[in-house]
């Protein structure tokens, strides 16, 4: 039996499904995709599902739809008040048009080296134009506008379009940071001298003050007490006088008593020498001394009646 024919049609079989196979390509909802013949670009796929391209002469490459992520190396950027800046940006970018694409960049590794420099001379550019100050404040969200249009303006020529540019963080190289570091507790060491010797100003204002308040209350008072003290002494000075008034031998005779137990107080105290004298006029003989109506009294009597008198003044 002759098998030639039926490896044939196997062959032929094989041969058909491959190229049916060849010809039929699929893609993705988040791909798009261009067919390309020889190294140029015929037509460009963009709705998903399944495509049919010429067999073994035509290939056909994919690219994404979705957005994607570019993230800048850190890099040094002078601004304004010649101040270097250690910048970390990211951009974020879609294809849009893949013949474009294809053409000047071939592929996402292409379109990175191109964003890397794109990013780095705009940013260099719109931060050389302001001071370090103005790139720390909100005014950083209207640089970054700026950056972004030019960016995506540069871009636009390779089919893609730059959603966005930001600067995920600005740093200062190291030798910069100690050095501003240094300046600002400087800085800030001058501020408390400042405020020490402010406030040692006001402690010394307000004591100078507490002590001419202090010495004016102090003299009123003294003022008042000195007043005060008159105006007893006169007030004592006339009852004195009023009483004296009244019984001049009794306010005598009471004034003795005040005088002998003054000048001789305690039961021990002794006194040495002659009892003549008008310190003693009481205790003489004889009635010459006494008050009306104790004058016929015994004399002894009389000195016990002084004693007590003079221990009941006590």
């Amino acid at each position: 039996m002759n098998r030639f024919p039926l490896v044939l049609g196997a062959v032929v079989a094989a041969l058909a499904l491959i190229l049916v196979l060849s010809s039929i390509f699929t893609v993705h909802q988040s791909q798009q995709a261009l067919v390309i013949q020889f190294g140029d670009p015929q037509r460009r796929v963009d709705d998903p599902g399944l495509h049919f391209k010429l067999p073994l002469i035509q290939e056909v490459v994919y690219f994404d739809k979705r957005v994607l992520d570019f993230d800048a190396r850190s890099e040094e950027v002078p601004t304004l008040d010649q101040k270097q800046l250690v910048v970390d940006a990211f951009a974020r970018f879609v294809i849009v048009d893949p013949l474009k694409f294809f053409q000047t960049v071939n592929n996402e590794e292409g379109i990175q080296s191109r964003l890397a420099t794109i990013i780095s001379s705009n940013l260099r550019r719109v931060l050389g134009e302001v001071q370090m100050s103005r790139v720390l404040t909100e005014e950083r969200a209207s640089l970054m506008r700026n950056i972004r249009e030019s960016v995506n303006k540069e871009a636009a020529g390779f089919g893609v379009d730059v959603i966005d540019v930001r600067i995920r963080r600005v740093d200062l190289p190291e030798e910069n940071s100690q050095a501003i570091f240094a300046r600002m507790k400087t800085q800030r060491e001058q501020e408390a001298r400042r405020i020490r010797a402010e406030g040692g100003k006001e402690a010394q204002v307000v004591r100078a003050e507490a002590d001419k308040q202090q010495r004016v209350i102090v003299a009123e008072a003294r003022r008042r007490s000195e007043i005060l003290r008159g105006e007893g002494d006169a007030e004592s000075t006339k009852i004195y006088a009023e009483a004296y008034g009244r019984d001049a031998e009794f306010f005598d005779f009471w004034r003795s008593m005040q005088a002998l137990s003054r000048g001789l107080p305690g039961n021990t105290t002794a006194l040495v020498g002659s009892p003549q004298g008008a310190f003693f006029r009481y205790f003489q003989d004889g009635a010459a001394g006494l008050p009306a109506g104790e004058q016929n009294a015994p004399k002894t009597a009389t000195a016990q009646q002084a004693s007590d008198g003079a221990a009941e003044s006590q």
